[in-house]
């Protein structure tokens, strides 16, 4: 997906992080290939993470430019 037409919203990452490495972090929301783990064959625990304030504001900056491009 991050390089897909999520490119930018949602990322990956195999590296070994901490929530201060996605400080101002355009992307939505990054999965932590890594953090995760398989409870039973059924379900499994997934983690991602995210800036929310400065990812949050990078998406209405794009809703904004589409809103400009569509001209509503």
């Amino acid at each position: 997906a991050s390089e897909s037409y999520l490119k930018g919203i949602l990322a990956y990452t195999e590296d070994a992080v901490v929530s201060t490495d996605f400080i101002h972090s355009a992307d939505s929301s990054i999965y932590d290939q890594d953090a995760g783990m398989e409870l039973n064959e059924n379900f499994f625990k997934l983690v991602s993470w995210y800036d929310n304030e400065w990812g949050y504001s990078n998406r209405v900056g794009d809703l904004l430019k589409l809103m400009i491009e569509k001209g509503i």
